[in-house]
């Protein structure tokens, strides 16, 4: 009964159009309020230790380092790089799209900061090569998502921070699935480019591949920083976050040049920005999560389904569901700091690995973002393209349809995910 009030005060004023972040709060505070006995200072010391976790610095240095690569002009020499390499196979340009946004992905930690980045460059040169806008469009949107799946992440550390995961094994097993869905979006470019003829760029030679390598290899680079410190022990991801901020700055101001120093200020202000919004949001998520356990809702959630015989299958096609209902309206991090702490328990208590579970819910996220009416991507890819919503949706089902299909392999193969951390002995 409780759990049908909270979700009822928090749908209402939702639909209100009231933000996310301010809609839980006041959810909480009328129930807390109204409802229950507990005391206000336990409510406050659990604000405190809820957010007092070393995990979360990470957020702030990702998005920092997101913002100087998007600033500085690493994507477009990572664009540059994979259009070396794939440019003259069927739909080059849109494979070199692909590419390049798993290599920033790798680098920023964003799915809006890749969508913005490489689609920025990428598109019009796509439509002057004599590719449709839509082909563009499709492929920007959907690869772009790659941001939350390959590892650095804000929605893993959203996700550890909401479940106490480990970063470094979330990481590390979103490498393999990331790599295959690329793939997969690479063979839906492919299949459509040849299908319809689309143009092909002339093969680059082995110095013109040599000289685009040297280019972007300082970006590059950053991958190695980080995966690798994370890796070998060097430090932790919250260190590698901080590490890749300082090393983001170094690249766009000093090696590149790109990006003059009196536009620092601003960027510092932008990433202070964004970070506050998220740290808001993760505040009244604490509050929210605190609230769910005191009431017992993800317990008896767990023993409603195990009492009514609903197994690993059943339980994982209803996460899904779940998750991609959630994308209609709201955004990564708001579906993972709500909906992590009242699945996770049920998760655990089936058995289901922690890690493997997070990748899933990253993985709905990732497609959340493609779907309208909330998809973040087609909102930003749309100020990018010039598109409707609507146009962009036609233009991004059969890459979505792509999503999918990988999205049911990743829930029900847990050891796409696992393998990774596992041979590296993290989980």
């Amino acid at each position: 009964m409780n759990a049908a009030i909270i979700f009822g005060i928090l749908l209402a004023l939702m639909l209100t159009g009231m933000p996310i972040s301010i809609s839980l709060g006041l959810t909480v505070l009328s129930f807390l309020f109204t409802m229950t006995q507990v005391p206000l200072e336990s409510v406050a010391l659990k604000l405190f230790t809820g957010i007092e976790k070393f995990e979360i610095m990470a957020i702030p240095f990702f998005i920092l380092a997101g913002n100087f690569l998007t600033h500085g002009g690493v994507a477009k020499r990572m664009i540059n790089f994979a259009t070396s390499m794939v440019g003259h196979w069927y739909g080059g340009l849109g494979l070199a799209g692909v590419l390049a946004c798993a290599l920033f992905a790798a680098v920023s930690g964003s799915s809006p900061a890749t969508v913005v980045a490489i689609g920025s460059i990428l598109l019009p040169a796509m439509v002057r090569a004599g590719f449709p806008n839509k082909f563009g469009a499709g492929i920007i949107t959907t690869a772009g998502a790659l941001g939350i799946l390959i590892p650095p992440s804000i929605v893993m550390v959203m996700y550890s921070v909401a479940t106490n995961t480990s970063v470094g094994a979330l990481f590390m097993a979103g490498v393999v699935p990331g790599l295959a869905l690329a793939a997969t979006l690479g063979g839906v470019t492919w299949y459509r480019a040849r299908k319809f003829n689309y143009p092909r760029q002339p093969k680059a030679s082995v110095a013109e591949r040599v000289k685009a390598f040297k280019e972007s290899v300082w970006g590059l680079l950053l991958i190695v920083v980080v995966m690798g410190g994370i890796y070998t022990g060097m430090f932790t991801p919250t260190e590698a976050a901080a590490m890749s901020a300082m090393y983001a700055f170094f690249v766009a101001v000093f090696v590149y040049r790109d990006m003059p120093l009196k536009d620092v200020p601003k960027v510092l202000l932008n990433s202070a920005n964004m970070s506050a919004m998220l740290l808001y949001i993760i505040t009244n998520a604490v509050l929210f999560s605190f609230i769910m356990t005191n009431e017992n809702i993800p317990q008896a959630l767990a023993e409603w389904m195990l009492g009514n015989g609903l197994g690993v299958v059943a339980f994982l096609l209803a996460v899904n569901v779940l998750l991609l209902l959630a994308g209609n309206f709201m955004e990564p991090s708001s579906i993972v700091l709500i909906f992590a702490p009242i699945l996770f328990p049920v998760a655990i208590k089936l058995g289901i690995d922690p890690v493997h579970f997070g990748i899933i819910m990253v993985v709905n996220m990732e497609v959340g973002m493609c779907h309208p009416p909330v998809g973040l991507n087609l909102y930003v890819a749309s100020g990018i393209t010039k598109m409707g919503i609507t146009e962009l949706t036609v233009a991004v089902w059969p890459w979505l349809l792509s999503m999918l299909v990988f999205l049911g392999l990743v829930t029900y193969w847990p050891g796409l995910s696992l393998w990774f951390p596992r041979m590296l002995g993290m989980i």
